[in-house]
């Protein structure tokens, strides 16, 4: 059973079937001089034993059985990292290039969905470590684990995993699918065996409330699943496969301090941000807006999880971008995103999951490309580090757009806020325009701060 993709997982990767929703997930490794790439081998190695996943492909299941893990027989660790040398100049954009054409390019599906790069020869004699993944393999919490496990703070070492056979016999995939949903034919049947007594009991006991919380849940599951018909914003409304990447940094106790003078969290003042920067970008091109769409991952992630497979879900709801106010802004944003991190629909993720599984990949694909943009926020490592004798100086992170105009994603690292922002350039053609536009959506919360607070910066 475990072989098998969570629902979740396979949703990502059948919606793939457009390939405009592609879930590829490119981190960039900023790092002060070329490491010892046989020490970061060596880790990799050790790092594929202890997670499993990084040694295997995902192949498809009968019976309507969701996709599974499969070991690759073919694995070759040297075909998924690689060294190479700078391009052009040795220059951040050149690297940056590097990241774009990836995050643009399809996986090798029969080969294990992730890939090292190393970039030497840098213009300031540093080097780049460019980190490819498919979403299915993990996602930003675990990808942060999986690299303290890189850099020497984790260990995720395991026994090495033998398959049991490397071929399943003719019928097995039949067998397994066959387990599969007799296992789910039992869990639902333990879980009706369970809850139905209790909610008899309740509807006896207190009929009005039993009532209530099922119209909240039918409630919630909608808000989760409803389809969005048209983009919010009227100018971001082209969708294409070209893709353009940009950073931004913010100086992350500045803009702790801006949320917390408004009484809302460090994402909060995130999204208002970005919310500022969109505002702006509009006016730039005498476009109105009032409120953008946005698809945000809240984090399931249990202490005890792999880092391996998503444990997330993603939710969609609307974000006010027209207030001017950047203390307004953050308040009424704190109490949306509040909102939908009580939705009633959270704890049954996997069960929305497996329902949109049977859903037509058109109209998932019609609803994702209806939503104006994605914001990610992810806890990074707080202490400085090193990989293989090289100093970390910044981590960036490019998640996918997954069908909207922009995703941005927050990665801090010690006390900056890394924004890797990828842009679908038919939606937006002028990233340094937009770039511009970001920076000062987060002036105008950063001035909520301290004044001696540092601004923005931008490589």
């Amino acid at each position: 059973m475990n072989d098998f993709l969570r629902s979740s997982d396979a949703f990502t990767w059948s919606m793939e079937s457009d390939p405009r929703l592609r879930s590829t997930i490119v981190t960039v490794l900023m790092l002060d001089r070329p490491p010892d790439w046989a020490e970061v081998r060596r880790r990799i190695e050790r790092l594929s034993h202890g997670l499993p996943m990084l040694r295997q492909r995902v192949v498809g299941s009968p019976l309507s059985a969701p996709p599974r893990w499969e070991f690759c027989r073919d694995f070759d660790l040297d075909f998924h990292m690689r060294r190479v040398s700078a391009p052009a100049d040795g220059s951040f954009a050149g690297v940056l290039e590097l990241a774009r054409l990836a995050q643009m390019e399809d996986f090798d599906r029969a080969r294990p969905l992730w890939k090292i790069t190393l970039i030497e020869g840098l213009s300031d004699g540093g080097a780049a470590v460019l980190c490819t993944f498919h979403h299915a393999l993990s996602d930003g919490v675990g990808g942060i684990q999986i690299a303290k496990a890189l850099y020497g703070l984790t260990d995720l070492a395991a026994d090495s995993v033998t398959p049991e056979s490397e071929h399943r016999r003719l019928l097995g995939g039949y067998r397994d699918a066959g387990q599969y949903g007799l296992g789910l034919l039992a869990d639902l049947a333990g879980g009706a065996f369970t809850a139905v007594p209790q909610l008899v009991y309740q509807s006896v006991r207190r009929p009005d409330r039993t009532l209530r919380s099922a119209v909240e849940l039918v409630g919630s599951v909608y808000r989760t699943v409803r389809p969005v018909n048209r983009q919010g914003s009227s100018l971001m409304t082209e969708r294409t496969l070209a893709r353009r990447l940009t950073t931004l940094e913010v100086p992350m106790p500045a803009l702790h301090d801006a949320a917390h003078r408004c009484g809302g969290a460090l994402n909060d003042a995130f999204v208002a941000g970005l919310a500022g920067g969109l505002r702006l970008y509009h006016e730039k091109h005498h476009v109105g807006v009032d409120t953008l769409h946005l698809s945000m991952p809240i984090n399931l992630r249990r202490p005890d999880d792999s880092p391996g497979g998503n444990r997330i879900t993603l939710m969609r709801f609307d974000i006010p971008v027209g207030i001017s106010d950047p203390a307004l802004r953050i308040r009424r944003i704190h109490q949306r995103i509040e909102e939908v991190r009580h939705e009633k629909s959270l704890p049954h993720t996997q069960v929305i999951a497996g329902l949109l599984n049977r859903v037509p990949r058109w109209y998932i694909g019609a609803i994702l490309r209806h939503v104006d943009f994605v914001a990610s926020d992810v806890p990074g490592i707080p202490v400085p580090v090193s990989l293989a004798g090289a100093k970390v100086l910044m981590q960036y992170a490019f998640g996918p757009t997954i069908g909207a105009a922009v995703n941005v994603t927050l990665v801090s690292y010690v006390d900056t806020c890394a924004l890797g922002i990828n842009v679908d350039a038919g939606a937006i053609p002028d990233i340094e325009v937009f770039r511009d536009c970001l920076r000062a959506g987060f002036d105008e919360v950063l001035a909520l701060s301290d004044p001696s607070a540092p601004p923005p910066t931008c490589r």
